[in-house]
């Protein structure tokens, strides 16, 4: 007996006798026989036949029958429910979001007790499909909130699809990510099938006795009006009426037109530019003859330095470096930054942070980096006072955004001749990366100074297997680390368990931490600058349901001339921002950078502040 299992009830007459309705090859309506009369009516007298009578298998099986009978019309009435009521975040799985009256199934029963039959099944069978995709559209909205802190863009957001693939392999290995994938394909088809076989059965279901159906709706329906015309609570501030579905709809539409009237705003927005303009011999002139750094590091957030389980660890490793750079004469200033992303999509907040614009989703980026928005690599490209590199190890393949970056050499993961092993997503350890960058540029003679941006991956999660450090003269090509890798942790294990997963993610800050620091000891001089901060916080597993966006930022140079130009910003002292260090969006860094070391005599013009977007609050 299959799921919608047709039961041997008298036929639907819809309040009217045909000839059709008597036969009996006549193919039962929605699956389910409405309860009638011998002569064709509905009613209640008499006559009526019994709708419980023993029929068919039924009378073959006459208790296993109807226990299939109810236990698979339950289990539709469950899929309904949860389609209906299922929050589109973990934070909210709790009883209370599951224990209020929904109002669309009861609009919905109104409607369809008075349509006629082949309009109520066209409407049952349409209900049910796009109650599959409200219920696909929730499963994304769980994992884009787990991951990246926001719900699912269903406009922007199909081409992450592919990053999500490519993080699984990473976590579970391809034969896993395989397995997910042909998962996911398999229930995304099975709800799009069995949700409207769900409904039409519940629909059925109704009509097998309409009386008694017509009478329920009007009672739930008094019922929701009376609770949400009172307010009342069942649990803490949750309303018992609720229409959370509609509202989801009414959510997205506005999103869908929000984000379409986004991108001709934002096109705007990028031609207004306070430091366009202004003459290279004008830029920079405060960092002249420094070798300046840009470094991220891999999802180094606030949570980093305060969350109880993962702090102390990371904060005892900002001490230890702050006091050793201090021996090898270097001083630092630390402050907060609120990232456009949060748990991935780094490349959002690399975007933003270098191009002073608010760049939270890949429209955004498609459209500034297919400009040419001055950058801070592109400053100081501009001025043709350094030469400017790039080290990527997170990509491996060509990476156009390079020249819009400004950037005159681009090292990706093919171009710094790594022979060990991965480390689950990152393609290699940091330690190698900065190894390899002062092999390839820093530590050759150039008549130019450099100035470089550097992607530092070994803190992307899963966080598992990690690098150790070693000796820097031990790094050569990488082949040390085939053992390193070999004993570390497993990704699903660490993944798999909250508290590993901070536990890894607090090691992994401190080793890229550690790579960076040990590099300004070992390599830097009396021209270093190092600009260095987070992308983005760690996924909500890690920070936390609802954490904020920010993430530390941090100067560090050996002249002191170059941190007293931003005394006046109130950064702390440090590798580590104090908690009530300043917060500024991360687009409002470049122009505050390109006027602390401009021309003090104010002949660079006052940039003007960063129009608000609508999609950047303080802390998104």
């Amino acid at each position: 007996m299959s799921l919608f299992t047709r039961s041997h009830q008298p036929p639907d007459t819809d309040g009217a006798t045909t000839k059709e309705d008597h036969e009996p090859s006549a193919p039962p309506e929605d699956g389910l026989r409405e309860g009638g009369t011998d002569n064709g009516t509905a009613g209640d007298g008499p006559g009526t036949a019994d709708p419980h009578a023993p029929h068919g298998r039924c009378a073959k099986y006459p208790v296993a029958a109807p226990v299939l009978w109810w236990t698979v019309t339950l289990l539709a009435a469950a899929l309904v429910f949860v389609a209906l009521m299922l929050p589109g975040n973990v934070a909210y799985f709790q009883a209370k979001s599951f224990l209020r009256i929904p109002a669309e199934p009861i609009l919905l029963a109104a409607l369809l007790l008075v349509l006629p039959r082949r309009p109520r099944r066209v409407l049952a069978v349409l209900t049910g499909v796009g109650l599959a995709l409200v219920l696909i559209l929730k499963l994304l909205d769980i994992g884009f909130n787990q991951f990246l802190g926001r719900g699912f863009n269903v406009v922007l957001d199909w081409g992450l699809l592919d990053d999500a693939e490519s993080y699984l392999q990473d976590t579970a290995g391809r034969a896993g990510a395989l397995a997910a994938v042909i998962g996911i394909v398999v229930l995304v088809l099975a709800l799009l099938v069995v949700m409207p076989l769900a409904v039409v059965r519940l629909v059925g279901l109704m009509h097998r006795d309409r009386h008694t159906a017509s009478r329920a709706t009007i009672v739930a329906g008094t019922v929701w009006i009376t609770c949400s015309a009172l307010g009342l609570q069942l649990i803490g501030t949750t309303p018992v009426a609720t229409n959370n579905t509609i509202g989801l709809l009414q959510d997205r539409a506005a999103r869908v037109k929000a984000t379409l009237r986004d991108e001709a705003a934002f096109a705007k927005e990028v031609e207004k530019d306070a430091f366009a303009d202004v003459p290279p011999d004008q830029l920079l002139t405060g960092l002249r003859g420094k070798d300046v750094i840009f470094a991220f590091i891999e999802s180094y957030g606030r949570a980093a330095l305060q969350d109880p389980a993962i702090a102390p660890g990371v904060n005892a490793t900002l001490d230890d470096a702050t006091d050793d750079l201090s021996e090898a004469g270097f001083s630092a200033k630390s402050g907060w930054l609120t990232s456009a992303t949060y748990g991935g999509s780094s490349w959002l907040g690399h975007s933003t942070f270098l191009s002073g614009l608010w760049i939270d989703n890949q429209d955004r980026y498609r459209t500034v980096t297919a400009g040419e928005r001055l950058t801070l690599p592109g400053a100081f490209h501009r001025t043709g006072a350094w030469r400017t590199v790039g080290v990527v190890p997170g990509v491996q393949y060509n990476w156009p955004e390079g020249r819009f970056y400004g950037l005159d050499k681009v090292y990706d993961s093919r171009d710094l001749g790594y022979r060990g092993p991965k480390f689950s997503w990152s393609t290699m350890p940091d330690q190698y990366a900065l190894t390899a960058f002062q092999r390839l540029e820093h530590g050759k003679e150039h008549d130019k100074p450099l100035m470089s941006q550097i992607i530092l991956t070994s803190s992307h999660q899963p966080w598992a297997p990690l690098p150790e450090m070693i000796d820097w003269d031990r790094v050569g090509d990488g082949s040390v680390y085939k053992a390193v890798e070999k004993a570390g942790k497993d990704p699903a294990d660490v993944f798999s368990d909250g508290t590993k997963a901070k536990e890894e993610y607090g090691r992994s800050v401190q080793y890229s931490v550690r790579s960076l620091t040990e590099f300004v000891e070992r390599y830097g001089d009396k021209d270093t600058v190092v600009v260095f901060l987070g992308d983005h916080q760690p996924m909500a597993r890690v920070s936390g349901n609802g954490a904020s966006h920010d993430v530390p930022v941090t100067i560090v140079a050996h002249d002191q001339k170059v941190l007293d130009r931003v005394s006046d910003w109130g950064w702390s002292d440090g590798l580590k921002p104090t908690e009530d260090a300043p917060v500024w969006r991360m687009d409002r860094f470049r122009n505050r950078f390109l006027t602390a070391y401009g021309p003090q005599n104010g002949a660079t013009p006052t940039p003007s502040a960063s129009p608000a977007s609508p999609a950047s609050p303080a802390n998104p």
